[in-house]
């Protein structure tokens, strides 16, 4: 009986380097392609309203002579709604923390039979249609004089982060060490003076992550801004730019330029939060 042995040629080193870099290669090109298509329009936002002639029909591939005009026009007559916007979202994400840091500390460490009952109920409230909300809103505020009033849009807009807030907190705080609280406590520290000092500083990137949903939930809300207000008095800048397009059609710089201004709050809080976003809630506490 006799044996046949197969030889195997090796493959040279630099030709699977050569297939690993064309790769490569590729995969970036083609997300660089992507790319350009998911941003081209945010930049022919920003090309639009730099356009003299404020027409997006002729515009330019490129703004060669910028003209600021539509973002002077923008701050003078949207620049109370973008103040109320900021308003409003800073006082749902205040709100929304405040309700919404306890309840996820409760849901996560106390061990009872509700707890599931109660994730339920929260997931629940998170299926329930916006429209729905709103209108129930309508007549409750109608009755309390909470219509068009800032601390009325913040309740509504609270009504959508808080659920999702809740769920986003409990993620982290379930992983955080109950040694870590009892030790507060044998040192003398309350139930309150013990989640104040230890739970929420642990919690930080948990609640920050939690905060700017929170806020650009409250900064793209359109719905709860169209049913709960009704007069000028108090307008956020979404429905500012759906009542501008009436008035503006001829001149779209301004509308432009009033959407440009309205997504660098979004953007500046994107880019500032975006390495607590991805970091672990307990990282560091436990040495």
């Amino acid at each position: 009986m006799t044996t046949v042995e197969t030889a195997v040629v090796p493959v040279p080193a630099h030709r699977n380097a050569g297939k690993q870099r064309t790769r490569s290669a590729g995969y970036t090109a083609l997300g660089i392609l992507f790319l350009a298509v998911m941003l081209f329009p945010v930049y022919w936002m920003v090309n639009a309203s730099l356009q003299p002639s404020g027409n997006t029909l002729t515009a330019d591939f490129f703004p060669w002579n910028p003209s600021f005009d539509g973002y002077a026009r923008a701050i003078a007559e949207q620049g109370p709604n973008l103040v109320t916007s900021l308003i409003v979202s800073l006082g749902t994400v205040v709100f929304s923390l405040l309700v919404a840091a306890p309840a996820a500390y409760a849901l996560a460490q106390f061990r009872f039979r509700w707890v599931n009952i109660a994730l339920l109920a929260i997931l629940i409230s998170q299926m329930i249609p916006g429209i729905v909300i709103a209108n129930a809103l309508y007549a409750a505020y109608n009755d309390l004089g909470l219509l068009n009033s800032i601390p009325g849009l913040i309740l509504a807009d609270a009504t959508h982060a808080i659920p999702f807030v809740i769920l986003i907190m409990r993620a982290f705080m379930i992983g955080i060490p109950t040694s870590i609280v009892e030790a507060a406590r044998v040192d003398g520290a309350g139930l309150v003076r013990a989640f104040v000092s230890i739970v929420l500083p642990i919690s930080r990137n948990s609640l920050i992550t939690a905060g700017l949903f929170a806020f650009l939930f409250s900064w793209s809300d359109f719905l709860f801004a169209l049913t709960l207000t009704t007069t000028d008095e108090v307008r956020p800048v979404t429905l500012g730019i759906y009542q501008y397009l009436g008035t503006q059609v001829s001149n779209w710089s301004a509308v432009m330029a009033t959407a440009v201004l309205s997504s660098l709050p979004a953007i500046a809080l994107l880019i500032l939060a975006q390495k607590y976003i991805a970091a672990g809630a307990t990282g560091g506490a436990v040495k």
